[in-house]
């Protein structure tokens, strides 16, 4: 099996490598009861006004704009993302609504090369981990390991050319996880981003859930990961066009909910990274960093487009305790 490997880099670095499909992984299969076969811990993102639609499971708090809690869970101190983009249609190549996958690869890599040292997730270095369990703030507190903003955060990136089941599972993901992380090597402080292609997403998608995060193991440690489905797939309901309303030639507007939702959930898997261990912040409604500003519906700034990497993307504001509502900066 051949794979191309891209260092994060400014200038990308191709190579030729084994994705080895038989690490030495441990990890269980999901339980049932939190969306499609997915673990209850699982953070998902909900689809655009789904929460509206299910008022009855998404309880909202007579005070909306509630801060998040330590919970006593970890935290990425150095956060960083390897991105997989799984499947032999990657490899191949596909077009969408008049885009490459190719297209798509870049806007990707340029969104998460640029993340690092960004104002953008600058806002989320106030939080920490060992600190008091119910602690809103951080500051102050000499036992406090703070999340930091490294200007590289974007660690690797890799086309594996395994095929992809027609409906792949969490059970699948949390596979291409532990492959990922046995071919890039494993990295705490990291989440595992699994990209599946056009046509191949977990069943939910779209009405359920646009992406979620949660944690497996590997040889007995946590292991981050996030399951990013072909967001366009999903249209409006997750994002396209959410803030540029035409399309150009880079993609913008088309794939706005790529930079929306991945964004999301890096931010989240940043502040809480092994929620299917131990919690780390949230607010007392259930909600992260990235949920209590998803689509506009928090207090403070809205989705917009910010420029890093040499280019503008769109990206939701994220939740701060210092500001007490969205910050699109900090």
């Amino acid at each position: 099996m051949r794979i191309r490997w891209f260092a994060a880099a400014a200038t990308a670095v191709v190579a030729t490598a084994a994705f080895s499909m038989g690490a030495s992984a441990s990890g269980g299969a999901p339980a049932t009861g939190h969306g499609p076969a997915l673990s209850r811990h699982a953070k998902v993102f909900r689809p655009v006004g789904w929460r509206k639609a299910h008022p009855q499971a998404a309880p909202r708090l007579a005070t909306p704009d509630v801060n998040l809690q330590y919970m006593g869970g970890n935290v990425f101190t150095s956060p960083g993302a390897f991105i997989v983009f799984w499947g032999t249609d990657w490899a191949n190549g596909f077009s969408t609504g008049g885009f490459t996958s190719s297209q798509a690869e870049n806007y990707i890599q340029t969104f998460f090369g640029g993340v690092g040292g960004s104002s953008w997730i600058n806002s989320q270095t106030q939080y920490c981990q060992n600190t008091t369990v119910g602690n809103e703030f951080c500051a102050g507190d000499p036992n406090a390991q703070f999340i930091t903003n490294p200007g590289s955060q974007l660690l690797g990136v890799a086309v594996d050319n395994s095929a992809v089941p027609a409906s792949p599972t969490d059970a699948d993901v949390q596979a291409e996880a532990q492959n990922a992380a046995s071919f890039f090597g494993y990295n705490p402080n990291a989440v595992y981003m699994i990209f599946t292609p056009t046509g191949k997403n977990i069943s939910g998608f779209g009405t359920q859930f646009c992406a979620y995060h949660d944690n497996t193991t590997f040889n007995g440690q946590p292991l981050a990961y996030a399951n990013m489905p072909y967001i366009p797939d999903a249209g409006a309901s997750c994002g396209m066009n959410f803030v540029n309303g035409g399309n150009d030639s880079f993609g913008h507007g088309f794939f706005d909910g790529f930079s929306i939702v991945a964004g999301h959930e890096y931010a989240e898997a940043t502040t809480d990274a092994f929620p299917s261990q131990t919690i780390a912040w949230l607010d007392t409604s259930g909600q992260e960093t990235g949920d209590k500003c998803a689509w506009d519906q928090g207090p403070g700034d809205v989705t917009q487009n910010v420029t890093f990497g040499g280019q503008f993307f769109a990206v939701q504001p994220l939740w701060s305790n210092n500001a007490g509502g969205c910050a699109i900066a900090g």
